[in-house]
């Protein structure tokens, strides 16, 4: 069992060094590729220099033809109508083969005047990048124009050089879980495995996205429609005796409607509270009228009373007066 741990053990550190050594064996082997043999003649040499120098020469320019290139392209235009130029430029763009990946649009107010700038980002194949950048520049004024590329083949090659590597490993590892007999070496290839797999995918995810920038440029276009002139003055900035009657005739009549509506929103904000507090009031002021009422019939009876017998005594004293 002990024998089996240290060699899967040493497996391990074997693959883990391969892996290491595994990016620079082709300059070795480039190295001694191009070592001139030493028991040929100077003619040889010769001979092989300049044949060396023109394969050299020869990879070179293929290199270049083949280099991955991200192109981007940021175009800024005035145009007469914002959804016109936005149909005209977008049909441009599917024209060539590409596509809209994102846009926005924002309208402007200034009084009763508006007008419309937005932001569209486009996605064309690489091949007719330019084809679409200069149709695109037809649809306004150009304002401001610029191109841009960016060089990526070096980070493609080193994205596929590692994948390669991770692969083998993935593929070695695989054969080790296999062939592992107890549990604490399962797990220690799973382990390994596990997190081989996951940078393989990081990778891959990265490739493509590479890929597919170089594959389709992007084209930001910007479209703004003329602003409206700023010695013309607004409604607002116009004085009184500059509006027309008609004009101000209709400004009064929305003002009375306007004041009609104020009343009557006010009112209903006010009639809860209205309905609220006057209850009590009325309720007091009822039952105060009601004593009012109960109490009058009384005062006026004691005042009949108190009447007659102020007369009664008046009586008696005529009375006395006479005899």
């Amino acid at each position: 069992m002990i024998a089996r741990k240290q060699l899967l053990a040493f497996s391990l550190v074997v693959l883990v060094a391969l892996a290491g050594c595994a990016g620079t064996g082709g300059n070795d082997s480039d190295a001694s590729n191009g070592t001139p043999n030493a028991g040929n003649g100077g003619s040889a040499n010769i001979q092989s220099a300049d044949s060396a120098t023109t394969g050299g020469q020869e990879r070179n320019a293929l290199a270049v033809q083949q280099r991955a290139l991200i192109r981007t392209g940021n175009l800024t235009v005035e145009v007469e109508n914002f959804e016109t130029a936005n149909v005209n430029v977008t049909r441009l763009a599917r024209e060539q083969g590409g596509f809209v990946s994102d846009s926005s649009e924002r309208v402007h107010r200034n009084g009763n005047q508006t007008w419309t700038t937005g932001t569209i980002v486009f996605r064309v194949p690489a091949e007719n990048f330019s084809a679409f950048f200069e149709e695109a520049k037809r649809i306004g004024e150009v304002e401001k124009s610029d191109t841009g590329a960016k060089d990526v083949t070096d980070q493609l090659v080193d994205v596929e050089a590692r994948l390669t590597n991770l692969r083998s490993q993935r593929e070695q590892l695989r054969g080790l879980y296999e062939n592992a007999s107890d549990t604490e070496a399962v797990l220690s290839v799973q382990k390994r495995l596990s997190d081989v797999q996951g940078e393989i995918e990081r990778l891959e995810a990265k490739q493509q996205s590479l890929e597919d920038r170089v594959a389709y440029s992007t084209v930001t276009v910007r479209m703004q429609e003329p602003r409206p002139d700023a010695e013309t003055k607004t409604p607002e900035q116009q004085s009184w005796h500059e509006t027309g009657v008609v004009a101000a005739f209709l400004d009064s009549v929305d003002g009375a409607f306007v004041m009609l509506r104020a009343i009557v929103v006010g009112t209903a904000y006010l009639l809860p509270y209205l309905v609220v507090l006057g209850a009590p009031v009325a309720g007091i002021f009822v039952w105060r009228r009601r004593n009012a009422n109960e109490q009058t019939p009384a005062n006026q009876s004691e005042q009949i009373e108190t009447k007659s017998a102020g007369e009664t005594v008046e009586d008696n004293e005529s009375d006395e007066s006479n005899e």
